[in-house]
């Protein structure tokens, strides 16, 4: 019965050991996850061809183009807020443009923050002229600060 115990307790700190060294290295990455913040991402489109994006998007001035597993990934804007989110769509569909929302997780105070100050001024006009200045303000603001990290 004693060794049984004592091979038992030995089991148990050889997995506790174990977990920790496959796991003690995720911690950072699920407490940043933890932290995070859902954005929603308005896509117009997903380029492979760098030609073809440059053609297609002459009519859009304000845009965002991430390069990720050899495509181009062109957003228009981003928001928290799901009513700011249907009134951009909208007037990107008006103006002919299929929008595609994609949720994305950012973790960055500094951008929450500025992108909830944004959507909250987007909220309360019905220009169009001026929630498009505003977005183009939020794309700046993504470039400005998380691509750079």
């Amino acid at each position: 019965m004693k060794k049984i115990l004592i091979k038992g307790l030995c089991l148990i700190i050889i997995g506790f050991l174990i977990g920790e060294i496959i796991f003690g290295s995720k911690k950072n990455y699920f407490n940043k996850l933890k932290n995070s913040e859902t954005y929603y991402f308005l896509q117009e489109g997903v380029y492979s061809d760098q030609n073809i994006l440059k053609n297609n998007l002459k009519k859009i001035n304000e845009k965002i183009i991430d390069y990720q597993q050899n495509k181009y990934y062109v957003y228009v804007g981003i928001t928290k807020d799901k009513e700011v989110l249907d009134k951009l769509t909208k007037i990107y569909q008006k103006n002919g443009f299929d929008i595609y929302p994609k949720e994305k997780n950012i973790i960055s105070e500094e951008f929450s923050t500025n992108v909830s100050q944004f959507d909250l001024l987007i909220k309360q006009t019905t220009e169009e002229s001026q929630i498009l200045t505003i977005e183009k303000v939020v794309l700046a603001n993504y470039e400005e600060i998380i691509k750079k990290e």
